[in-house]
């Protein structure tokens, strides 16, 4: 049985970014503690038998942070260096990302501490089955719906949904997003934190009248999507895809990579490493190559005050979470740097996910087309609020997005009479 947990604080929005934008809302102490801790945290131990034989224990975790606007909704992710501070920051973080895009779901996040890449198929879903057995009472379609991340995917969603229904004994396809089409999944769902980050960058560009052509991007991160955006940008002449870089090495052009190329040898070879007309670059050399846009499509902390200082990209696009420590961003902020936060940047994937969860309650699914317009739609108005609020505050867009976020929570808390 999972264990409920003492509550810790709400990580990434304990940050100074977080604090000035409860400042600026006049938040006293006792509603901060409200919106800065998770409602429910769960830990359990997974017993697995690997194809070796071998029986092993794995933590687990699944930590719900807020379901005053809607459901909690969050990722599960398998990795060896997850924990309960890294799942419950994240979890914090999908409270509000839910809430600047304007979608009425809540936030929540899992985490299995497991070496997902070195999983055979058959032990993933050992492991995704273990899981919905261990937390299946705090899921489902109107309590919790997990969502695909790091080392999971789409038939991890189909085994959880499977699981998840075997347990109740019915139909329930709304408990995860992210499944394949064939689950109950929905179009546009492959390519959705990709195309809405690059909505988000393309009105940024209009939003600051900058007309150069091409715009030199890095990209780290050259999986589902670093890897989407990169195909979306090698065909946009707006942009110029100069590096790119995964969890074994990068790749570096001035002149421009052959993206379909080099994401070609990534699929053949398992990494970018060496792929023609390139040399090859560390992660390291690529966050401080002189490009006009940084991508961050990878994990949390990539960029700290360590290398911050020696960042020569203009504008910095978070489609990782939480890519940029509280320090660096500081050191970003100081420097003129224009960082777009994960917080607006990459909800195209929970705004997508919203879409099927819609789809799987009416059991009636929408073309690619009008999901893609559905969300090129709360992206440009997201955008638009976040620009619109920073400015009125003056304040940067991390803090602005904050700012439009909590203000929706607290507005629900109120009416839910938690608050006055």
């Amino acid at each position: 049985m999972p264990q409920t947990l003492s509550e810790p604080m709400g990580g990434a929005l304990s940050s100074a970014a977080a604090m000035a934008a409860l400042d600026l809302l006049g938040v006293d102490e006792v509603t901060r503690q409200l919106l800065l801790r998770p409602d429910h945290v769960y830990s359990a131990q997974l017993a697995i038998t690997t194809d070796a034989g071998r029986e092993v224990s794995l933590p687990a975790w699944r930590v719900q942070h807020s379901n005053a606007r809607g459901p909690y909704k969050g990722g599960l992710r398998f990795h060896p260096d997850v924990d309960l501070d890294e799942v419950t920051t994240l979890a914090s973080l999908m409270s509000v990302k839910t809430a600047v895009v304007g979608i009425p779901l809540g936030g929540a996040k899992g985490g299995v501490r497991v070496d997902g890449r070195n999983l055979s198929a058959a032990e993933r879903e050992r492991v995704a089955r273990a899981y919905v057995r261990a937390f299946g009472e705090y899921l489902g379609p109107t309590k919790d719906i997990p969502a695909p991340d790091v080392n999971t995917d789409g038939a991890t969603m189909a085994w959880v949904l499977d699981e998840y229904e075997r347990l109740i004994g019915h139909s329930a396809p709304g408990v995860t997003t992210g499944k394949p089409l064939g689950m109950f999944g929905s179009q546009g769902r492959e390519t959705a934190t990709s195309l809405g980050g690059k909505y988000v960058l393309d009105e940024l560009l209009d939003h600051l009248n900058i007309r150069k052509r091409p715009l030199t991007v890095a990209i780290q991160g050259a999986g589902n999507v670093g890897g989407g955006l990169a195909r979306l940008m090698a065909e946009d002449d707006r942009f110029q895809v100069v590096a790119i870089s995964d969890t074994h090495s990068g790749v570096y052009r001035s002149a421009g990579l052959d993206v379909p190329d080099v994401l070609q040898h990534k699929t053949k070879t398992g990494s970018v490493e060496n792929a023609e007309y390139s040399h090859n670059i560390t992660n390291s050399e690529l966050l401080t190559l002189p490009v006009d846009v940084l991508v961050l499509a990878a994990l949390e902390n990539q960029v700290t005050a360590t290398n911050a200082a020696e960042m020569e990209a203009k504008i910095v696009l978070e489609l990782a979470n939480h890519p940029v420590t509280s320090e660096a961003d500081d050191i970003l902020s100081q420097r003129n740097v224009l960082v777009v936060p994960d917080i607006l940047a990459n909800a195209g994937g929970v705004v997508v996910s919203y879409f099927e969860w819609v789809q799987n309650q009416q059991n009636f699914y929408w073309p690619e087309t009008e999901v893609h317009q559905r969300l090129h739609q709360i992206m440009h108005t997201a955008f638009a609020d976040v620009v619109r609020t920073a400015s009125a505050h003056n304040v940067d867009l991390r803090a602005g997005a904050y700012v439009v976020g909590f203000s929706r929570m607290l507005t629900a808390l109120r009416w839910r009479g938690v608050i006055h």
